[in-house]
């Protein structure tokens, strides 16, 4: 299969291919391809419109999915994300109400966007372009990015962690969000900018440890059976009152379910 090397970089083509995935001293021979879960507490997709002159941006924090990698071909990689469009946060909570209305996003009929990819076409060890179709506002159309692996290295867990980056620009009309199109205070050209870190997934699809995977096998025998022991008598207790409910304290209102409140507000 094709290797993929840049000619001026052979010691960061070396990192990928082999220190990327953990230490070789203290870990076994790794397969070739590697799945990383999306972990959504360090993931973000990040985004930048004009507003009138200037530029507002904002994220999307709430993404799950999968990346796998083929070390001996890049190109047979794939990405796998969905977005929930109710974690936006643009900093202003009235603009996010508005944002996530009919008028922009309307997240009541469409709550998630998606991405699958359908091709990779590295340039080097670390960059190259993604394609693939993303699900807006009900609307699927293939968008090219811009990717880049940023590293790879263990968790303070155990775990193994990969970082990656990628770019791409969309027109929002294209997916049926025409607010202020083609002329009006907000832009139509929305520039994305994926921030992925990436948990090491082992075969069983659980995350990857060091120390399991360094832990050899145990193999272990039936005992012989034992004659079955006489019951004992019962013993005749009396009965015990029931202890007192403890009482469950009240769950904190996160931002999203403040935005889905506020957006169901306005249709009532």
């Amino acid at each position: 299969m094709q290797r993929i090397a840049h000619a001026g970089r052979p010691a960061l083509a070396l990192f990928v291919l082999g220190l990327a995935f953990g230490l070789a001293s203290t870990t076994p021979a790794r397969a070739e391809v590697e799945t990383f879960s999306i972990d959504g507490a360090h993931s973000f997709a990040n985004w930048e419109v004009r507003h009138v002159v200037a530029r507002t941006s904002g994220t999307f924090h709430d993404i799950k999915g999968s990346v796998t990698l083929d070390l001996s071909n890049i190109a047979k990689s794939s990405v796998n994300a969905v977005v929930s469009v109710y974690s936006l946060n643009s900093s202003h909570l009235r603009r996010d109400v508005h944002t996530l209305t009919d008028e922009f996003l309307d997240a009541r009929n469409y709550p998630e966007m998606k991405f699958v990819s359908s091709s990779v076409s590295p340039v080097t060890a670390e960059k190259g372009t993604l394609t693939g179709q993303l699900s807006l506002h009900g609307v699927t159309k293939p968008v090219t990015m811009e990717y880049q692996i940023l590293g790879f290295g263990p968790d303070p867990w155990g775990g193994m962690r990969a970082g990656f980056k990628a770019t791409t620009r969309i027109n929002r009309s294209d997916f049926g969000i025409t607010k202020y199109t083609p002329t009006g205070p907000v832009g139509n050209e929305v520039d994305i900018t994926l921030l992925i870190e990436g948990i090491k997934l082992d075969a069983d699809g659980k995350p990857w440890n060091a120390k399991a995977a360094e832990k050899p096998k145990v193999i272990s025998y039936p005992m012989p059976t034992q004659p079955a022991a006489q019951p004992a008598p019962i013993a005749i207790q009396q009965p015990v009152a029931a202890p007192a409910p403890v009482p469950v304290p009240e769950k904190k209102e996160s931002a999203e379910d403040q935005l889905k409140k506020k957006l169901k507000g306005l249709f009532n």
